[in-house]
């Protein structure tokens, strides 16, 4: 497989039981050196997406690519798939229509992003996306995948799959999966023209086993004293609780047992006023790990234990555990690069779940119909 905007090689490694990774690329420097670290330096290439010779890139029947999504994502400006960072899609699509004219391209391309590429530009650049697919001969399915149904995590990603060739009949199903398959995602399918609705596919997949870890699991209890935010802010964070999230902090407050809520502040309209509030979770999920823009995307844990709150940080490595790595993986020592490694990544549970079945049964099928 090719593994395009690799990042920290968190797909080369969900991958990694099926596929063998021949080819990977990322511009970013930070990137490419954690990459690097862990998986050497033989099959990198860190130049541009834009720049890259196709005559360079070998064979392979995947190609993965989690494409930059700053231009989709509501976090970002919402200008779409031609913006300057997400447009990079289409350098990528270059490389696979030169390989293409060369009778090489992979047969199976998964591309990954954030979920708000289906409404994006009020649909457009999904369509543009899938239409772009059809035409150059793949059959095309997409899918909304929640790392929720894995690890404790909530983090819902869109993932589309196109293959050239026979597709098994138990991979297709011919009525949508509400599970995989959201209204969202329904409704902007039934916009495609024709011949792209005809090459359209609702990929059968089978629903998970339960998630048999919650957010507690993964925590670590002891933590450097130094880890810890003072009383002073714990008391600030729980005065910028809304009534209804400040009932759930006082209930895991009266609870003996050891508790952590995860928190994100976030801005909210009350009254016509803007305003900052705390807003706590305890469903046994951890909020969608970001990459951390001066400190306010970092995710905040409050811990209650015999009647006393206290404030830190979800560290590196509990993040880490949350997109599935393993305790070898070689992060950067600091906390703000190994986060933003981490936040801008796919998870891993959910890729390899993605390759037991679908990815893997469509490289073992026959090419030709």
């Amino acid at each position: 497989m090719l593994e395009f905007f690799a990042g920290g090689g968190f797909a080369n490694i969900g991958l990694d039981d099926d596929f063998q990774c021949v080819f990977a690329n990322d511009n970013n420097q930070l990137k490419a050196q954690t990459y690097q670290r862990n998986f050497g330096t033989t099959k990198f290439n860190s130049g541009d997406v834009w720049e890259l010779n196709p005559e360079n890139i070998p064979n392979a029947e995947l190609a993965w690519a989690s494409f930059p999504c700053q231009d989709i994502s509501i976090a970002g400006a919402r200008k779409g798939l031609n913006a300057p960072r997400s447009s990079a899609f289409w350098g990528f699509w270059r490389l696979i229509e030169a390989m293409a004219d060369d009778e090489r391209a992979p047969d199976t391309l998964a591309l990954e992003n954030v979920s708000g590429l289906i409404s994006s530009r009020r649909g457009r650049d999904f369509i543009a996306v899938t239409e772009t697919l059809a035409d150059a001969g793949y059959r095309v399915g997409a899918m909304v995948l929640d790392a929720a149904l894995f690890s404790p995590q909530s983090r819902q990603r869109l993932f589309i799959i196109a293959h050239k060739g026979k597709i098994p009949k138990e991979l297709e199903v011919a009525n949508p999966n509400p599970v995989f398959h959201p209204p969202n995602l329904q409704k902007v399918v039934g916009r495609l023209d024709p011949s792209s609705r005809m090459a359209w596919v609702w990929w059968n997949l089978p629903e998970p086993s339960a998630r048999n870890a919650n957010l507690e699991d993964i925590l670590d209890r002891k933590v450097p004293e130094n880890q810890w935010r003072s009383d002073e802010a714990t008391q600030k964070l729980i005065g910028q609780m809304s009534p209804l999230h400040r009932t759930k902090f006082e209930a895991a407050l009266k609870e003996k047992k050891w508790r952590a809520g995860a928190v994100y502040r976030r801005i909210r309209l009350e009254d016509g006023a803007k305003v900052q509030r705390a807003e706590i979770r305890y469903d046994g999920l951890a909020g969608c790990l970001r990459t951390p823009a001066g400190g306010s995307s970092k995710q905040l844990l409050m811990v209650t234990h015999n009647g006393q709150a206290r404030l830190r940080t979800l560290n590196t490595k509990e993040a880490g555990r949350l997109m599935g790595l393993t305790e070898d993986y070689l992060l950067p020592e600091k906390e703000t690069p190994a986060l933003q490694i981490i936040g801008d990544a796919v998870s891993i549970p959910v890729v390899k779940w993605l390759s037991n079945n679908l990815l893997r049964k469509l490289s073992q099928s026959p090419i030709h119909s």
